[in-house]
C-alpha cells in the first residue's frame, strides 16, 4: 500500500520532478550574509484526491525578523517537447520530453495542493538583512492534517551581518521588448507597455543583471532572412532628402528608466544583421509625411546610403550618450555570432563604422578564436565551451556566454540540467576573472526566426527549435510583472558565490581563496571540468561564509 504521504526539506539546487524522489536535503545549517537571499524547499508527495487538500496545512515557525523578509512560492510545472538536443553529455536529469519544474507562482494560501502519488515543491525565499545581526535562527516546518501535526522538520539559518559586496560582473541578458508588447497586447511604447517594460527590467536588476539591451532600432536578431520583429525603435527618424532628423525622446526616457532601476550600462543593438553582417537592420523613417521602411534586409551592410545614414546617426547618438552620462557605460554590436565563413562581410561592416566608434567599446559573441587573433573583434565574448584558448591567449577583461549549442560538459540552464550545472557559473567566473556575461534570452517568446509569436506556459523550446529554458529565463504575469523561474533564482545564488568569493579574497588573498576551493576537488576546475556534484557548491559557499566570518574587520 502506498504511504499516504512524504515530506522532506531539500535544497535549492534539487528539481522537484514528479516522478522522481527528491535527494539533495536541506543541511542541517545554512547560512547567509546580508544583502543575499537564502532558498529552499518543502518537497511533498500526497495521496489523496485534489479535493481533500484542505487537510494538509503548511506552518513556517520563525522569528518575526526573519518573517518579514519570507516569501513563500508554488512550484509550477512548465511543458518542455525539446528538453535536449541529440549531442549531450550525460550530466541531465532526464532528456525524455514531459513536464519540468520552473515557474515560481506566488502561493495564496499554506494549503498543499495535492496530486496523488507525484512529487510537488514549495519554494521558500528568506532575504538577509543586516538588522538580523549575525545570529542563528532555528526555521520550523510543520504540516498538519484535520487540525493534527503530522509532520515537522527543522534547519538552522545563520545570519552574517557582513554586507555581500556590489555585483560587480557585467551582466546581460538580452531583453526583448517588442515580445511584451505582443505577449501582452499593448501598443509599442504606450504607456502601458513602459509600465511592463519597467517591471520586467526592475526584475532583471533584481537578479544581477547591469546591462540592458536597447533597441535604438529593431535589434536584427533570430530573424527569418527576409523577415521582421515587430518594429521596437527608440530612436525617431525623418528623412529630408539626403539628411536625417533625429528624435532621441523616447531613447531619453530608456535612459532614466535604466538609471532608476539601477541598469548601469548600455548596450546598443547590433548595428548590421546577425550571422555574418552582411545586411542592415530594419529601420523606419518618416518620408514625406509617411512611416516607411528605409533600410532592411534589401540592404546591402556596405551600401553608401546606409553607411550615410550610420554617420549622420552615431555622431548624434553619442553626443546624446555623453549628455545623459552613460557614453562611458555604453557597449556597442557589430553582428551576433560570425563564424569562419564570414570574415569577409564582418570586416567589411565593421570598417564602415570603425572611426565613428573609435574610443567606444565593441563587443561581440562568437567562437571563433581566428575573429580575435586576426584583430577583427577587440573585445570577444567567446562561449564558454569556446573560451579556453582565449584565456591561454591571456585576453585581457575577457567576457564569455552560453546560448542553445553548449549542451556538452559546460554550465548551462536548461529545464533538464541539473540546478547544479547552472550554479558552478559563479565559481568559474571569479576562478577565470570573467568581466562580462552575456546571455541572448531573458524573455524571448517568439519561435525561432520570430516567425510567430508563443505563449511561454505552453511553448517552453521556441517552436521545437532550441532547448526548454535556453530562450527565456521568466514569464509574463498578467499584472505586467515578471515571475521568476527555478532557474533564475539558481543563477542569482551562483552571483552570491562570485561575490562572496570576491569578498573573501580582499579580507585575505586569491590564494587563500583558491586553497579553499581546491581543498575538496583536487583536479583543476575550468569551464568543461568541475565537480558536478551539488554537495560541493553547498559545502564550499558554507566554508567561504564561515571564512569570512573569521576574517571580517
Amino acid at each position: 500500500m502506498m504511504q499516504e504521504y512524504e515530506f522532506m526539506l531539500v535544497s535549492s539546487l534539487e528539481k522537484v520532478f514528479p516522478g522522481i524522489t527528491p535527494k539533495i536535503k536541506i543541511a542541517p545549517m545554512v547560512s547567509g550574509l546580508a544583502g543575499e537571499t537564502v532558498s529552499f524547499q518543502l518537497a511533498y508527495k500526497l495521496d489523496e484526491e485534489p479535493h481533500e487538500s484542505s487537510r494538509y496545512k503548511m506552518d513556517i515557525c520563525l522569528d518575526p525578523k526573519l518573517k518579514d523578509q519570507l516569501q513563500i512560492r508554488s512550484v509550477a510545472l512548465v511543458p518542455s517537447e525539446l528538453p535536449a538536443y541529440k549531442r549531450k553529455d550525460d550530466n541531465y536529469i532526464t532528456t525524455e520530453p514531459g513536464l519540468f519544474p520552473d515557474l515560481l507562482l506566488p502561493k495564496q494560501d499554506m494549503l498543499l495542493k495535492a496530486f496523488p502519488g507525484q512529487w510537488r515543491a514549495v519554494w521558500f525565499d528568506i532575504t538577509i538583512t543586516k538588522d538580523m545581526g549575525t545570529a542563528a535562527y532555528p526555521i520550523v516546518i510543520k504540516i498538519e492534517k484535520d487540525q493534527n501535526i503530522i509532520w515537522e522538520d527543522s534547519f538552522t539559518l545563520q545570519t552574517i551581518d557582513t554586507l555581500l559586496p556590489p555585483q560587480e560582473l557585467i551582466h546581460t541578458q538580452w531583453f526583448h521588448a517588442d515580445c511584451l508588447a505582443q505577449y501582452y497586447k499593448v501598443p509599442v511604447f504606450s504607456e502601458e507597455h513602459w509600465r511592463i517594460i519597467e517591471n520586467f527590467v526592475e526584475t532583471a536588476v533584481k537578479h544581477g543583471m547591469n546591462m540592458l539591451l536597447t533597441p535604438i532600432f529593431t535589434p536584427p536578431l533570430d530573424t527569418k532572412v527576409g523577415g521582421e520583429r515587430t518594429t521596437v525603435q527608440l530612436v525617431g527618424i525623418k528623412k529630408e532628402g539626403q539628411n536625417y532628423v533625429f528624435d532621441f525622446e523616447q531613447l531619453r526616457r530608456w535612459i532614466a528608466m535604466c538609471k532608476r532601476t539601477g541598469m548601469k550600462y548600455i548596450e546598443i543593438c547590433h548595428l548590421f544583421t546577425q550571422w555574418g553582417a552582411k545586411h542592415a537592420p530594419k529601420i523606419m523613417a518618416e518620408v514625406d509625411g509617411k512611416l516607411e521602411k528605409i533600410f532592411g534586409w534589401e540592404t546591402d551592410a556596405t551600401a553608401p546610403v546606409y553607411s550615410e545614414f550610420l554617420h549622420q546617426l552615431i555622431p548624434e547618438l553619442k553626443k546624446v550618450l555623453a549628455s545623459e552620462g552613460v557614453l562611458e557605460h555604453t557597449y556597442f554590436h557589430i553582428s551576433d555570432e560570425p563564424n569562419d565563413s564570414c570574415k569577409e562581410s564582418y570586416a567589411a561592416a565593421k570598417e564602415v563604422v570603425k572611426d565613428l566608434l573609435q574610443g567606444c567599446k565593441v563587443i561581440d559573441a562568437l567562437s571563433s578564436y581566428d575573429f580575435y587573433k586576426e584583430g577583427l573583434v577587440e573585445k570577444p565574448v567567446p562561449c564558454n565551451d569556446h573560451v579556453q584558448p582565449f584565456i591561454e591567449a591571456g585576453v585581457p577583461n575577457l567576457w564569455t556566454y552560453y546560448c542553445c549549442a553548449q549542451t556538452v560538459d559546460v554550465s548551462n540552464r536548461f529545464f533538464s540540467m541539473p540546478s547544479a550545472r547552472n550554479r558552478i557559473l559563479g565559481l568559474q567566473l571569479y576562478l577565470y576573472d570573467i568581466e562580462g556575461f552575456l546571455h541572448w534570452g531573458y524573455n524571448f517568446y517568439n519561435t525561432q526566426y520570430s516567425t510567430a509569436a508563443i505563449d511561454p506556459y505552453r511553448v517552453s523550446d521556441a517552436g521545437g527549435a532550441f532547448a526548454s529554458g535556453d530562450p527565456y529565463i521568466v514569464y509574463p504575469a498578467e499584472d505586467g510583472t515578471a515571475y521568476e523561474s527555478i532557474r533564475l533564482m539558481v543563477l542569482s545564488e551562483a552571483l552570491y558565490d562570485l561575490r562572496a568569493l570576491k569578498l573573501l579574497e580582499y579580507l585575505t588573498s586569491r590564494a587563500y581563496v583558491e586553497a579553499l576551493i581546491y581543498e575538496e576537488y583536487k583536479e583543476k576546475i575550468t569551464f568543461k571540468k568541475y565537480p558536478r556534484n551539488p554537495e560541493y557548491l553547498l559545502g564550499l559557499r558554507e566554508k567561504v561564509n564561515q571564512e569570512i566570518l573569521k576574517h571580517r574587520q
